[in-house]
């Protein structure tokens, strides 16, 4: 959206209750929460909800519900310091009220490169690192139609996707009149994710992996402002719309092939990762790696407890020499991602974060990759604030697991009728391979109706 067509009306500044004094000390964080993967991350998404009835004012309900949840995840309106810990002095979270003449129909969310999506969530300020200000920041527009855009801007440091959706989802339960969640929020991140003493890496595969950078160690593994920026001018971001009767075929095939069962994203984050390699003409002997995250609520010892809600995801990885992963059969790349769900363990986990804590000031990091994120099960229906739940939700992000070409899997909103027949992958990749990547990827696409399928 251009700026022209939106209109700040207020902003409110949303503050926990004050702790009692003995309660101000910083908050450690995990290691998880601590790997500069995240730890130098804002990460921006954004949310479109249905019109509420004529009787509900959202710019009433908001600031209340948002207040409200802050009084349980009061590290929310800290601020986070590259020690490893939350400061819980960084004052009030705002929630820009915004309005636009546009109808929400106007806005199309299947265009992640857009500005026009950019606008409707709070900026990242510094260009993606950590703020100065509160590690929360909130932004809802209302559209000429009643409908209503949610952008938040939330230190990745403190949460994943997961822990964001506890926080929202807390938040509607009270602007539903529902009170406190059932579970409350646990923070014990030290405690529970923790390094060990004294650290230790048994788990061969970061040896194999990861390496140390002197430019990471200065500058994050994003790199310096300038350079993520001359890196977003070479990337495209696209939006494909994959069919689930074509994806299905094609993971009934590999899983016979293979002999394995594998899931849905095993087989597309396969297809994808060498649709990648081979439209950016990649060379044969050079090694390529795909990272994803994923959940270790259950596969630590003990398991988390369900109310915690910090970054609860290691990152995976796979490398192959470019050729190998090109020439070989589609299904021995989708048994190797398989593999390696595999092997993540609670040693796997511990072993991730003692490793980070060796070398924390060495600059950890994988080197280029192609990451891959799934968000098709992140609860997104439990965020509704009375009047329905998120029509789209969507990333404006593009720094993840230490990686600027992302690939994110999305649901369709409730009520979009393409959810019956698939789900959208969001991409960044080169822009002199966006033509090769499209062909790759015919096998997948769904069809679109020559309508206006791709708006809300």
């Amino acid at each position: 959206m251009e700026s022209q067509r939106l209109r700040v009306l207020d902003t409110a500044r949303l503050s926990p209750p004050a702790p009692a004094p003995h309660a101000v000390a910083p908050l450690p964080l995990s290691g998880l929460d601590a790997d500069r993967n995240v730890l130098d991350v804002t990460f921006r998404t954004l949310r479109f909800f249905p019109p509420p009835p004529p009787s509900v004012d959202p710019f009433a309900v908001l600031p209340r519900a948002f207040a409200a949840a802050l009084g349980l995840f009061p590290a929310l309106a800290g601020r986070v310091v590259r020690d490893g810990h939350v400061a819980l002095d960084a004052g009030a979270v705002p929630l820009v009220l915004a309005a636009s003449d546009l109808s929400a129909a106007d806005v199309d969310t299947d265009s992640p490169g857009s500005a026009l999506l950019d606008c409707l969530a709070p900026g990242d300020g510094n260009g993606g690192g950590v703020a100065d200000g509160p590690a929360l920041a909130l932004q809802a527009t209302r559209f000429a139609c009643g409908g209503v855009a949610l952008g938040m801007r939330v230190a990745h440091a403190l949460c994943d996707g997961a822990g964001a959706t506890k926080f929202l989802a807390a938040a509607a339960r009270f602007a539903r009149g529902m009170g406190s969640p059932d579970v409350a929020p646990v923070w014990e991140r030290r405690e529970l994710l923790g390094p060990r003493q004294p650290s230790r890496v048994a788990t061969p595969v970061f040896d194999r992996v990861l390496e140390l950078d002197g430019d990471v160690a200065r500058c994050g593994p994003y790199g310096a402002a300038g350079e993520w920026h001359e890196q977003q001018r070479q990337l495209a971001r696209e939006c494909f719309h994959m069919s689930d009767a074509r994806v299905e075929a094609l993971r009934a095939r590999l899983a016979d092939e293979a002999g394995l069962r594998l899931t849905t994203f095993e087989v597309v984050a396969a297809f994808i990762w060498r649709a990648k390699v081979k439209a950016n003409g990649t060379s044969s002997g050079e090694v390529v790696k795909m990272v994803y995250s994923m959940n270790i609520s259950k596969l630590v010892d003990p398991p988390l407890l369900d109310g915690y809600w910090g970054n609860v995801c290691v990152p995976v990885y796979v490398a192959l020499a470019a050729g190998d992963l090109t020439a070989q059969p589609l299904a021995a790349t989708a048994a190797l991602i398989r593999k390696s769900k595999q092997a993540v363990d609670d040693e796997y986990v511990r072993s991730y974060i003692d490793f980070q804590e060796l070398h924390r000031g060495e600059g950890v990091t994988a080197g280029a990759v192609s990451a891959f994120t799934d968000w098709r099960r992140l609860g997104h229906g439990d965020v509704d604030f009375g009047w329905g739940g998120p029509d789209a939700v969507l990333p404006l992000s593009w720094r993840i697991l230490g990686s600027t070409e992302p690939c994110f899997l999305l649901p369709y909103g409730a009520g979009d009728e393409r959810r019956r027949r698939g789900f959208k992958v969001f991409v960044a990749l080169r822009r002199i391979a966006v033509a090769d990547f499209r062909e790759e990827m015919q096998d997948l696409v769904m069809q679109q109706q020559q309508s206006s399928a791709g708006k809300l």
